[in-house]
């Protein structure tokens, strides 16, 4: 959200094209604005009865250089260069700029590669002297203001939370966020500590560990394990990484989050070019859509919508061209290995036994009566053609599926202990709104006690024939 998507009908158009999730990104605009953003997003999706998140993204401890006293610089290469963390406020010039993270004169040894600007501009360093990295320009370009710095590889060892992170989260918390983003983790102690904040702030949002530095890929395995979501942030990732490493990490990420049942989202240039064209790049559709073929369970865009010229454009294009992704995506009948270890939770071996009944039997719809929506989850992991229709009570567990890959929240009205009658509800819903038709078979998971989390335990298999619609009075 930005600028571009600030009108109220504007916003309408856009949860209508097909947004299930909006971000807030903290690096621009303050609180109040943010906060704002946040109330119009719950209004709206309310009118519309849409099941829509908010993801509010953390800044995080992005290094950037401080600012110049006449401007942008032109920076030649050849050119010798300053970043000075002893005097960060000191005005830059041409030879040298301030820099407000001191332990860069530390993180970093001659020959190393610095990149500024998203890698437009690279620098190597020669030395290091009292706090002053002395580099030689590589390649030049203009350099303006707070412009972000990488170390090419990987190794600077700021922490995944910065000082200025701590108001947002409580913001956060304030607003109701379903989602929240943390920036430039390096480790599991990232997401427990962020959790940490959260919870201590009074919010029950999911995290999102935002893949971005070499850490951590390193850590990945540890990281997803504490996280709820994986994001592949392609912008610094690729910066540190380098470009041609991107496609390959991208899948990896995707694969091991969903190997440790993780929600995954993959962000940056998505739709880079609808900024100012009406009509995406055909790289850009194959670049969307490969994300989908990958298994991501969410595209994001950012400045396409936030400050682009056709924000409502941008979400029907990259809605058509996830629909038509899923249209030629061959499940291979889902990767059931897991199913040959001793599940911890039951309601996610109900979810397995479902989805390998979706994969070998034919059915129409999964249901899933869930509280929590871990159930919903568990399903979604395992791809598949089949819809799955997942009712709940709780109005944030039916925020926070809406970014689960083939998962459609829908509001529980009947909260009752009487399972036949939640069923029959569930059930009449789907035909009225065409979602089922009669005679069709339909899998439904619930638990023996409705309205508790983590209480699935049971799988039923329906077909909709006048039978089970007399049974069930629908």
């Amino acid at each position: 959200m930005g600028p571009g998507t600030d009108d109220r009908k504007v916003l309408e158009g856009l949860i209508r094209a097909g947004v299930d999730v909006f971000r807030l990104n903290m690096s621009h605009g303050d609180s109040d604005e943010q906060m704002k953003r946040a109330r119009m997003v719950r209004e709206v999706s309310k009118e519309l009865r849409w099941q829509v998140a908010i993801l509010v993204d953390l800044q995080g401890p992005k290094i950037r250089i401080e600012s110049f006293a006449d401007g942008p610089v032109e920076l030649e290469s050849g050119a010798h260069f300053i970043f000075d963390t002893r005097d960060p406020d000191k005005p830059g010039d041409r030879h040298r700029v301030g820099v407000s993270y001191a332990a860069l004169a530390d993180d970093v040894s001659p020959g190393d590669t610095l990149l500024l600007d998203d890698g437009l501009i690279s620098m190597q360093v020669q030395k290091i002297n009292d706090g002053r990295v002395q580099c030689v320009v590589q390649h030049g370009g203009m350099l303006s203001d707070r412009k972000g710095l990488n170390l090419h590889g990987g190794g600077l060892s700021v922490s995944g939370l910065a000082k200025h992170d701590l108001p947002h989260i409580k913001l956060a918390a304030e607003m109701g966020a379903d989602y929240v983003a943390v920036s430039f983790v390096s480790c599991a102690g990232d997401i427990e500590r962020a959790r940490e904040l959260l919870r201590e702030a009074g919010s029950e949002a999911a995290l999102v560990a935002k893949i971005e530095r070499m850490e951590a890929l390193e850590n990945l395995a540890e990281i997803c394990n504490a996280t709820d979501v994986v994001m592949v942030a392609r912008g610094d990732l690729g910066v540190e990484i380098g470009d041609e490493e991107l496609p390959g990490l991208q899948k990896h990420i995707i694969r091991t989050a969903l190997k440790h049942n993780r929600i995954t989202a993959t962000a940056t240039q998505m739709m880079q070019s609808m900024i100012d064209n009406p009509i995406p790049t055909r790289a850009e559709v194959l670049d969307v859509a490969n994300a989908v073929l990958d298994g991501t369970d969410a595209v994001m865009l950012s400045a396409e919508t936030a400050v682009g010229q056709h924000p409502l454009k941008v979400i029907e294009a990259i809605n058509r061209i996830c629909l038509g992704a899923e249209r030629h995506f061959e499940a291979e009948g889902g990767d059931f290995r897991q199913l040959n270890v001793r599940f911890q939770r039951i309601d996610q071996a109900i979810a397995m036994a479902a989805m390998f009944m979706a994969a070998n039997v034919s059915v129409h719809a999964i249901v899933a009566l869930t509280e929590s929506g871990s159930t919903a989850q568990w399903l979604s992991r395992v791809q598949s053609s089949v819809p799955i229709f997942a009712f709940s009570t709780n109005d944030q567990s039916r925020r926070r599926m809406a970014m689960f890959r083939d998962v459609f929240p829908v509001k529980q009205e009947l909260e009752s202990d009487d399972a036949d009658a939640v069923v029959a509800e569930a059930l009449s819903t789907l035909l009225s709104h065409g979602a089922v038709k009669k005679d069709e078979r339909v899998l439904l998971t619930m638990g023996d006690r409705m309205c508790r989390s983590g209480g699935t335990n049971t799988l039923r298999f329906l077909k909709l024939d006048d039978k089970t619609r007399e049974r069930y009075g629908i």
